[in-house]
């Protein structure tokens, strides 16, 4: 394809990734007028970017085997339609449980685009180029933050929070029309993939025994829970902590996305000279030592409210890095079960990510401990996870090679 081709599929790509960060970030400005207008409190409110988030666990799961047995627009189709619906309803509720069952079927519908941007580019891309084009979804991504805060927090201020779900479910009617006439049609409907259970856990089994989907899944799917804790406990530290306005959060969201946005760029030319692995392990080292620094400076107070953004800044740095580099190594040994490794990479993402925001929640306490605290931890769990499953899986083979040579000389 041309150069031309190229830019305008990655944006439609993109674009499409791009829905379910959009519906997590745009509404945070609004958690303490939600909280007031539902008459509720904020810890309740953030339940609902929980209940998104497993929404996006168990909907990745179901639409894995639907992109691989329909190929990839039906499915589409389908699910932002759904989405569509579901922030229709989110601007109506008028409680916080209905909220947050709203926000658990959008992301059901949403979480299509996550799944399906992810198995196009291994259905249109090269193995060589995957990397590189993750990197330029994920810079797609990642401006999201800088632009729907900001976005939030105005709408918010002028309209109310729910006209924040009004415009989501508009953003993503033009997408659904960009899909309908730009976006490839990819890899076509299989009939040999069956839709029963047992055969749709057979596929996501073979999926879970290649060792090197399992452990940069793993560690990648920890690594980018790191930001979850963040979105779950900025809104709280921020603007009840160190009392700044709504549309001051926005503008902090954005600038803090920046971090993401140049690694993102950074990863591009590090590929030139560097292999996917040697990058994470350096990224997720020094991610480690910057978390624990976060924790004791936040629980020694060495920081106000510009130090503890500038090394949140220097954290989020790596996640533009860690990324797409593990979501190239963990799809990469697959061709027949593309969808069904993309669906559990996606998923387990966001599982992680529900599990982090529900430790943060749980753990409020007036202080940014519980948000920095799981930042740290992410990096680090995600740090041993990678080094003993690369010397498990190296030990392994070079037993395997020894029972080789002892059988030949039998």
């Amino acid at each position: 394809m041309s150069r031309k081709q190229y830019s305008f599929m990655i944006l439609i790509l993109g674009s499409l990734a791009t829905i379910s960060p959009f519906s997590i970030d745009m509404y945070l400005p609004g958690f303490p007028r939600i909280a007031t207008d539902l008459n509720t409190t904020i810890d309740k409110v953030q339940l609902s970017l929980t209940g998104y988030l497993i929404g996006i666990c168990i909907g990745q799961v179901l639409y894995g085997p639907l992109l691989d047995r329909f190929g990839r627009k039906t499915p589409l189709y389908a699910g932002l339609a759904i989405y569509i619906m579901a922030s229709i309803g989110c601007a109506l509720t008028s409680s916080v449980e209905a909220l947050v069952v709203m926000r658990f079927f959008q992301a059901i519908g949403g979480c299509v685009g996550l799944v399906s941007s992810q198995a196009l580019v291994s259905d249109l891309f090269t193995k060589d180029k995957r990397a590189e084009v993750f990197s330029m979804i994920t810079l797609v991504i990642a401006v999201s933050p800088m632009i729907a805060p900001t976005v939030g927090g105005y709408v918010t201020a002028a309209f109310g929070w729910n006209w924040v779900f009004i415009i989501l479910a508009f953003i993503t009617l033009l997408i659904l029309g960009g899909i309908y006439f730009f976006l490839p049609t990819g890899k076509m409907p299989d009939s040999t993939v069956s839709l029963k259970p047992r055969a749709v856990l057979n596929s996501y089994f073979t999926v879970i025994k290649q060792p090197q989907f399992l452990i940069y899944t793993m560690a990648g799917g920890l690594a980018t829970a790191a930001p979850f804790a963040y979105i779950a406990g900025s809104s709280d530290v921020f603007m009840n902590i160190y009392k700044v306005s709504e549309q001051q959060y926005g503008w902090i969201f954005a600038f803090l996305a920046v971090a993401m946005i140049g690694s993102t760029q950074l990863n591009h030319f590090l590929l030139k000279k560097y292999n996917s692995e040697q990058i994470i392990k350096t990224t997720l080292l020094y991610q480690s030592v910057v978390g624990t620094l976060l924790v004791l400076g936040v629980y020694n107070n060495w920081y106000n409210l510009y130090t503890l953004i500038g090394m949140m800044f220097i954290f989020l740095t790596g996640q533009g890095l860690t990324g797409p580099n593990t979501s190239a190594l963990s799809l990469a040994p697959f061709k027949k079960h593309t969808g069904s490794a993309s669906a559990l990479m996606g998923s387990w993402r966001m599982g992680a990510g529900a599990i982090i925001s529900i430790i943060v929640s749980v753990l409020h306490n007036n202080t940014a401990i519980p948000m920095v605290a799981m930042m740290a931890a992410c990096s680090l769990v995600s740090l041993v996870i990678l080094f003993v499953g690369n010397a498990t899986v190296n030990n392994s083979a070079r037993n395997s090679d020894v029972e080789s040579e002892v059988s030949v000389l039998l």
